[in-house]
């Protein structure tokens, strides 16, 4: 039987850490860790054993796939209860746990959450549009929880402020496995004039 490898060796994963109101959410997130086993992905994330983070963790972590969970210190205690999953690496800061997830991670994919969530999701893009890596940004967009944002983002196409190419920096799909699928073929474009930083100069 042929393996379904992946090219990606390690996917980094937003999330809420709530469970959200609809049970789809929470069904979509243990999706989601199923194909990276099924795929033999592992996962950098969050840190958190609340919420969706909890869930889509625990699946990877039973699937037999390694587990980075990234939290800063001061959030551990609200974000961590009971036994931790897989390996837990404690941060100082916020943006030390972005940028530590961004460094292990070939991929990045968005499930429903809140302010967090879109926060890192949004860095990412902009990352990519600053070229500052090459590497694709998946949406989850579960029952149409990112309609709205991506409707906002085609506004601001039209209106001028972001670009064609760069609008075409997001992946979407509604289900984990197409998903997953549609970031394998994904393949940069870039605008003639962009920013080449580097990592450590957006670090500082």
């Amino acid at each position: 039987m042929e393996e379904n490898n992946s090219k990606f060796k390690t996917i980094c994963v937003f999330c809420g850490s709530s469970p959200g109101k609809k049970p789809s959410y929470q069904e979509a997130a243990i999706d989601l860790g199923k194909e990276l086993v099924e795929r033999k992905i592992d996962l950098v994330y969050g840190g958190g054993s609340v919420g969706l983070m909890g869930l889509v963790s625990q699946a990877v972590h039973d699937g037999g796939r390694h587990v980075l969970g990234v939290i800063p210190r001061t959030l551990m205690p609200r974000e961590i209860t009971g036994q931790t999953i897989g390996e837990v690496r404690a941060v100082s800061d916020m943006h030390e746990r972005k940028a530590e997830m961004a460094r292990h991670a070939d991929a990045f994919i968005a499930l429903p959450g809140g302010y967090g969530t879109l926060e890192e999701l949004l860095e990412v893009i902009t990352w990519a549009q600053l070229r500052i890596h090459h590497k694709p940004v998946g949406l989850l967009n579960v029952d149409g929880f990112y309609n709205s944002l991506l409707s906002f983002i085609d506004k601001a196409v039209d209106e001028g402020f972001i670009s064609p190419i760069a609008r075409r920096i997001i992946v979407s799909a509604s289900t984990a496995k197409q998903l997953v699928r549609q970031l394998e073929d994904y393949v940069p474009e870039y605008d003639e004039i962009t920013s080449q930083l580097r990592w450590e100069e957006e670090e500082v």
